[in-house]
């Protein structure tokens, strides 16, 4: 098989792959942490032995979404933290990019960070429980990398933006799970409280020399 065929043979792989993540995208928008492999094999109009073939196994795709959503869910945030505004209020953008992100689809949300209650016809489900840490682990360790080039921290500058991100990451997730169940603010009001906790030491903190600025 010469090169011209496997290019032509990954693109196809690819592309395939891309439309089952989409049709598994569509059963989660639907069903949340309910969705099985037998229902995203249906709406993909394949049978659930090829599904496993592309993905391994539920841990496999569900890594594949994941790495989707964060993706998509990071970029966002960066942009927010490169937005031509003062700190305070880049701050404040990317608290609430997060929380519009999981409000806008809070099916995906539950999919991604709360176990199924167990599916329907013999599949269980997604093991959700066991993926999500890794996921927040992820972006923490970008935020972490963010504030590490941006900010001047001093002496052990590396080891506390680590702290600081996945400090920052925790927050988020625990204050956006609670908001989104309950519904006790705004998304203003959870923004602002948010970004008062965080203020103090962000305020103080200078740029790092060279760095591109926070």
């Amino acid at each position: 098989m010469d090169t011209t065929q496997r290019t032509g043979q990954q693109r196809s792989a690819d592309r395939r792959r891309r439309e089952l993540l989409e049709a598994a995208d569509r059963v989660v928008l639907r069903d949340g942490p309910q969705a099985s492999m037998n229902a995203i094999a249906a709406e993909a109009g394949i049978t659930k032995p090829i599904l496993y073939r592309h993905f391994g196994d539920k841990g496999g795709l569900y890594a594949a979404l994941a790495k989707r959503h964060t993706d998509a869910l990071l970029d966002s945030l960066r942009a927010a933290l490169d937005a031509p505004a003062d700190r305070r209020e880049r701050v404040e953008a990317t608290l609430d990019t997060y929380l519009t992100a999981i409000e806008a689809r809070p099916q995906v949300y539950r999919f991604l960070m709360h176990p199924a209650e167990g599916g329907q016809g013999g599949d269980q489900g997604f093991d959700v429980g066991k993926h999500s840490a890794p996921l927040l682990r992820r972006m923490g360790e970008e935020l972490a990398q963010v504030i590490e080039e941006r900010l001047d921290l001093g002496p052990g500058s590396q080891q506390l933006a680590r702290v600081w991100g996945h400090g920052i990451v925790g927050m988020m997730h625990a204050a956006g799970d609670w908001w989104l169940g309950e519904r006790p603010c705004s998304r203003a009001e959870l923004v602002r409280g948010l970004a008062d906790l965080l203020w103090g030491r962000l305020a103080a903190a200078g740029d790092k020399v060279g760095g591109p600025g926070f």
